[in-house]
């Protein structure tokens, strides 16, 4: 049963053994859930259902998960953590560097999950309530050439175009912005 005043998880997994047990943990604790076994799948749900949080798989038939992962953020900034038997550090740096907000190792604890699963949802409802209630009257922007940051609205311009980030890349492009340098930074209030 579909409630619309729920958070909605995509839950992406070949294993349905996996997809049952978050389903089951999930609903459990107030969300509504979609479920994709393959990464074109994923990406299509994703993008038609805009759910609030995605759990997803790297190793997926017909497009791994990391290439979905990356077409996901390009369309949505939507919180996405990667579920992996994949434990190597270079998978997880990998994984986050492609957009993925978490990553959790197969097997994983169903308390941990839920309580990332939460703190993830937490951090996007932030950034969201933060650009919305911020007065219009001032705004606070970093410019370094053609790069625009908009710290109240959490949003980046390359040469006039928005670019899509987490929210951890635009804490570290915000750090890197606001660093001395010899080109002049021009920061605006207005």
């Amino acid at each position: 049963m579909y409630d619309e005043d729920k958070k909605t998880i995509l839950i992406v997994d070949d294993e349905q053994s996996i997809i049952d047990i978050l389903v089951y943990n999930l609903k459990k604790e107030g969300y509504n859930t979609i479920e994709a076994t393959d990464g074109v799948s994923a990406v299509e749900m994703a993008l038609e259902q805009k759910p609030n949080l995605i759990l997803l798989d790297i190793m997926l038939p017909k497009m791994d998960g990391l290439t979905a992962c990356k077409k996901i953020k390009n369309a949505l900034n939507v919180p996405i953590l990667i579920l992996s038997a994949k434990d190597e550090e270079l998978d997880k740096i990998v994984g986050l560097e492609l957009g993925a907000d978490d990553y959790i190792t197969k097997p994983f604890s169903v308390r941990e999950l839920m309580a990332r699963v939460k703190a993830n949802l937490r951090k996007s409802e932030v950034i969201v309530s933060n650009a919305e209630t911020k007065p219009e009257r001032e705004e606070h922007k970093i410019e370094v050439g053609d790069l625009l940051l908009d710290i109240d609205r959490f949003e980046v311009k390359v040469r006039g175009q928005k670019v899509d980030l987490t929210v951890r890349e635009f804490e570290v492009l915000k750090y890197l912005a606001t660093q001395p340098r010899t080109n002049s930074v021009k920061r605006t209030t207005t």
